[in-house]
């Protein structure tokens, strides 16, 4: 199987990387290799993926809409998994156009190229749960509305959602859309909670709570997020029998929104004494009000995706908080072994 992952120097579309070239695929990698976080971080995940000719890497911003189309035509995916994108919800305050044109432009552009080869079967993209925004009933299920979101980046993934489904009626082509819930573990992003309570602690610093500790979220170990993405890949959703509501027709689109969670939210400072039992080191806490954009409690309901795919995620907090805090403690010890060789 022929597959472009978009993000593929991120930290899912690295696992999933590696996880189809075990599978004897045949991947395109594309990413812009941005400073939101450690270019080094990236460039060493490329690195760990397997020295293969079925895999080929591009260095390409997909809001560069001329170049992307002459890759996606060259290359002719079968599949396609968007994993690219601005990340971040507070990030999104400060920098509101670096949003528009990865997750708006970037999106449109990537959508247009695809539909414009006839190899395409399967497009998949990523979303978020922050399409919820401040929904108060739980778990977040995929027919709850998500027209109120809080956050210029949950903004950016509804509009996504829609645009492709604009673009899956109008051209066929099968989309599924994937709400992701708080993924972690080895590899993972340093903008995110755990990564940088794990660093403030190993350094003896602070770390600062928001909410006074009183949040919850659906932590989503990233081997459950890349097992549920492969069996998606092989199940692009079915055209939909017409129907009339308030008047209108409904869209035939082959269109299917999931939420990818862990189905068991945990309570942020339990999520934080777990880390501090891997680690062996108390934390030093400041306790800060919430912040803007931000919600309380995330908790995704699975029921969707098990009934497509059979998947339900089997990681939990305690076994995977482990496996991420060894990771950092590897990946940081042999980076400042490096880089006292390079100035030796």
């Amino acid at each position: 199987m022929k597959v472009l992952v978009t993000g593929a120097a991120g930290f899912i579309g690295f696992h999933l990387s590696k996880r189809l070239l075990d599978k004897d695929c045949q991947v395109f990698g594309i990413d812009n290799l941005n400073n939101y976080y450690d270019t080094n971080l990236k460039k060493a995940r490329l690195a760990h993926l397997p020295q293969t000719s079925r895999f080929i890497f591009d260095q390409l911003d997909l809001a560069d809409g001329r170049k992307l189309c002459r890759l996606v035509a060259d290359f002719e995916p079968e599949v396609v998994v968007n994993l690219a994108a601005q990340a971040g919800v507070r990030y999104s305050m400060e920098n509101p156009l670096a949003y528009v044109n990865s997750n708006l432009v970037g999106f449109v552009n990537l959508m247009e190229a695809c539909t414009r080869t006839g190899s395409l079967r399967h497009f998949v993209f990523a979303s978020s749960s922050s399409v919820y925004g401040a929904n108060r009933k739980v778990p977040f299920s995929e027919q709850d509305s998500v027209d109120h979101p809080i956050s210029l980046y949950a903004a950016t993934k509804k509009s996504n959602e829609l645009i492709a489904h604009s673009y899956s009626h109008l051209y066929g082509v099968p989309v599924t859309g994937l709400r992701f819930f708080t993924v972690y573990g080895p590899w993972g992003r340093p903008d995110m909670g755990y990564f940088k309570f794990t660093d403030a602690i190993v350094h003896g610093k602070p770390i600062e709570i928001y909410n006074h500790g009183r949040m919850q979220r659906d932590f989503t170990y990233i081997d459950d997020v890349v097992e549920a993405i492969m069996r998606v890949l092989e199940h692009p959703p079915k055209c939909s029998v017409m129907q009339e509501s308030a008047g209108a027709l409904l869209s035939n689109a082959r269109y299917k929104i999931y939420n990818l969670g862990n189905h068991q939210p945990v309570d942020l400072l339990n999520f934080i004494e777990i880390i501090e039992q891997a680690l062996g080191i108390k934390a030093r806490k400041t306790f800060l009000p919430m912040q803007p954009g931000d919600v309380v409690s995330t908790y995704a309901q699975m029921d969707d995706l098990y009934k497509a795919t059979g998947f339900r995620p089997t990681t939990p907090v305690e076994e995977g908080l482990p496996k991420f805090v060894q990771w950092y403690r590897e990946y940081y010890v042999s980076t400042r072994q490096l880089a006292c060789l390079a100035h030796s």
